[in-house]
């Protein structure tokens, strides 16, 4: 699975406009194998398939269900089992939506999609790997066991699949309404409204597994409206009968019993509607050799006047080239908000597939008419002041995904910050979610990372929200989930915890500083001080703590043992983040030169790959600001150093080249920034570090409406491979000594230029 050549092959024509679409491979991370990760997290978890700019439609191809396999596929599968019309990026924990399967079939009906191994058959096909396509808004393969050619692409709220069949007598288009990733739809209703067009919805809750198999608490309709280019004359549905006291989750939907009761379920013809536990839907026809048939779906979580409006309002009256380019068109207008030159065609591939892959997520949760469905199952208008998002993957994309935002997409943060206002307020709970998906309180992973947003975005001006109301649910978060009664947070992750929280009351203090509340921001800046109360200093480390104040005990390798008072991480990995008090943190260490020998050892024992390890562990998030604590410490040069060996080893023009989960961005927008030699070692503070940037010129396009200047450009002269050293630097025409840039020199537009070398030089930035 290294060398992939079934991407886009349009790239590379100088003599043509510039396109990044072109240099987008969305092969990159498109698989879930834990045995080529090494650990139980899989590596990107991307999905392949067709979709647009934060869309709330992505048609792609499925080759499993269940397990934990978010995206619904993985490159390394021999089959395909259909092309759901929504999929979740990047994330683990079993995953969610894969909504709508259709897949086109021909001969015998089979009811269930089978086994990837055979062990059990269904409608599920073998396809030809050297045929499948995968391009920014395009998706196209050839199912070997029919013989037939399937093609997608997608408006923001609608998507498309173009069938070419073989002749054949008895040719068929199948949907099956009760399928999502990570377990079922609960509940389904479709309606034949007349010769072409089906319509209904598919109802998803906790019972049916999805998002946590069932803890993540999501509950939501998917509505529909679909037209098929051929008359629907011979059709029916199937439905199956599923005993009450059956589980509907994740494992149940695919163990044997479970299968087989679909597969036994009766044919049902004569009518034209159906409800129940479990539907299928057919058409079946006649077709010719290469004879071509659309189907074009408009998806709602409103209801289904809301989809049948998507649908009126963006792919009616469109084919599916028109959809395609339009596609196409829209990547090209949001890629280009980052314009690059110099690095290689493989650098400048895993840079533009990286900016695609923050541009999956937060999706638009709102219908063309600006309704959407609220926090307290009640339909709101936003009245076009915000497009209501969601999938906010708030642990990991603090960090920088939402970063990255401020400066290309400041109103994308506004409509998050509104989003996460406006569902505190509906659900009635006045505090903020750190996962939230199509409206559900998730309680996945820790820490409240939602302050971090509001607060990086208020200190750089983006404030077109109730700011009032957002500091007060911002205050109720640090209330519900904080370290306020003891000072530290007891549990078996009090490290995470602890640190995590005196973090975000660091960003409430920021905000109330910002906006005048100096008493409040005095009260916060204190609490952000509990990271002290879990150091040991005898063991000098942070160690996890009991609620009546005693230490656990201390094992073997406490440093490098994970889950060991932290999430997904070591003591050793964990440890380093105090992002807002690096001075403090440094002092309880011991000092800087112990600090610095101990990141020389962090670092140097570090293996090449970056995979999964118990030093700097890329592959997860914790450890995402560590470089950048060089230039805090005034060795820069580290900084550039292990940025640029981390951007080379840890990203790859490969389905293996993402070392772990994209997690909706978050992975992807490290590179982004750092490649382009800047990246934040604290949200919430306008400081961005200075590093060694991967390409000879970068060129962000600012938003009028939230910056000063057009554009913001690093220059990096004579850069290259071995020239990764910044031997100085010019800002705007003027010499320029430090390591860092303020969020108001870049939206003030300006030019930070690079001089390059090959060896450290040690007097700049310090």
């Amino acid at each position: 699975m290294t060398g992939i050549t079934s991407c886009s092959n349009a790239k590379k024509d100088n003599t043509t406009k510039f396109s990044p679409a072109d240099y987008v491979n969305p092969f990159i991370g498109a698989s879930t194998s834990t045995s080529a990760a090494g650990v139980y997290h899989g590596l990107g978890k991307t999905f392949p398939g067709a979709t647009t700019p934060y869309g709330m439609v992505q048609v792609s191809p499925n080759t499993i269900t269940g397990g934990d396999n978010s995206p619904g596929y993985s490159y390394e599968h021999k089959t395909i089992e259909g092309f759901a019309f929504t999929q979740m990026s990047g994330v683990g924990w079993f995953g969610d939506l894969g909504n709508f399967l259709v897949m086109p079939t021909t001969g015998e009906l089979k009811k269930i999609a089978g086994k990837e191994d055979g062990s059990i058959t269904g409608y599920r096909s073998y396809y030809d790997k050297k045929s499948e396509v995968a391009e920014a808004g395009f998706y196209s393969v050839d199912l070997t066991d029919y013989g037939i050619n399937v093609q997608s692409s997608t408006t923001p709220r609608c998507g498309i699949l173009k069938f070419t069949f073989p002749e054949n007598k008895k040719s068929r288009i199948q949907i099956d309404l009760a399928r999502r990733v990570g377990g079922t739809s609960v509940e389904q209703y479709v309606k034949v409204v007349d010769q072409y067009t089906i319509k209904g919805w598919m109802k998803c809750t906790p019972d049916g597994g999805g998002w946590g198999d069932g803890e993540g608490n999501t509950n939501y309709t998917v509505h529909f409206f679909a037209r098929f280019s051929k008359p629907l004359e011979n059709y029916g549905f199937w439905s199956a009968d599923i005993p009450d006291g059956w589980s509907r989750k994740k494992d149940d939907v695919v163990s044997a019993p479970y299968l087989t009761r679909v597969s036994e379920a009766p044919v049902i013809t004569g009518k034209d509607e159906m409800k129940g536990k479990h539907l299928g839907f057919y058409t079946e026809f006649p077709t010719q050799e290469e004879e071509q048939i659309t189907l074009k779906v408009g998806i709602s979580f409103v209801d289904m006047e809301g989809a049948e409006n998507n649908f009126n309002t963006e792919i009616a009256s469109l084919d599916f080239n028109e959809v395609k380019t339009q596609a196409r068109q829209l990547w090209d207008k949001e890629l280009s908000r980052i314009k690059i030159s110099g690095g290689s065609d493989d650098d400048k591939t895993i840079f533009y597939t990286a900016l695609y892959h923050t541009m999956i997520d937060p999706r638009i949760f709102t219908d063309a008419d600006g309704r959407y469905m609220g926090g307290d199952n009640t339909i709101y208008s936003t009245n076009e002041t915000f497009t209501k998002r969601t999938i906010f993957s708030g642990w990991d994309v603090f960090r920088s995904q939402f970063p990255l935002q401020t400066i290309i997409n400041p109103s994308l943060v506004s409509d998050q910050i509104n989003s996460l206002v406006t569902l505190a307020e509906q659900s009635g709970k006045e505090y903020y979610e750190r996962w939230e998906i199509v409206n559900a309180y998730s309680g996945c992973m820790l820490g409240n990372p939602a302050l971090s947003v509001l607060a990086d975005a208020y200190v750089k001006g983006i404030r077109t929200f109730d700011v009032e109301k957002a500091y007060e649910y911002a205050k109720n978060t640090s209330r519900v989930f904080g370290n306020d009664k003891l000072g530290y947070t007891p549990s078996e992750l009090s490290i995470s915890h602890t640190l995590e929280y005196a973090y975000t009351d660091w960003c409430i203090s920021q905000l109330a500083s910002a906006m005048g509340k100096d008493e409040e921001a005095k009260v916060y800046a204190q609490k952000s001080q509990a990271y002290r109360n879990i150091f040991d200093k005898e063991k000098g480390w942070f160690r996890p703590r009991k609620a009546d104040g005693s230490w656990q005990d201390w094992p073997e390798n406490a440093r490098t043992t994970e889950w060991y008072g932290c999430v997904e991480s070591n003591p050793y990995q964990q440890g380093w983040f105090v992002p807002h008090d690096i001075e403090g943190m440094v002092e309880l260490m011991g000092g800087r030169k112990a600090v610095l020998a101990d990141l020389y050892s962090f670092f140097d024992k570090t293996p090449d790959d970056l995979l999964w390890n118990d030093y700097y562990n890329h592959a997860n998030e914790p450890v995402h600001f560590v470089p950048f604590l060089f230039n805090k410490l005034n060795e820069p040069w580290n900084t550039q150093k292990w940025s640029r060996h981390i951007c080379k080893n840890a990203y790859r023009n490969e389905v293996e080249g993402i070392v772990g989960n994209e997690d909706a961005g978050q992975m992807s927008a490290w590179y982004v920034l750092t490649a382009s030699g800047i990246h934040p070692s604290c949200p919430g503070d306008t400081r961005l570090e200075i590093t060694s940037p991967v390409f000879d010129r970068v060129d962000f396009r600012l938003d009028p409406d939230y910056a000063r200047g057009e554009k913001f450009t690093i220059i990096a002269h004579d850069n290259s491979p071995a020239n990764i050293y910044i031997q100085k630097a010019v800002l705007n025409g003027e010499e320029y000594s430090e390591c860092y840039l303020d969020f108001s020199d870049i939206v003030q537009g300006g030019v930070l230029e690079l001089y390059m070398g090959s060896t450290p030089n040690k007097e700049w930035g310090k």
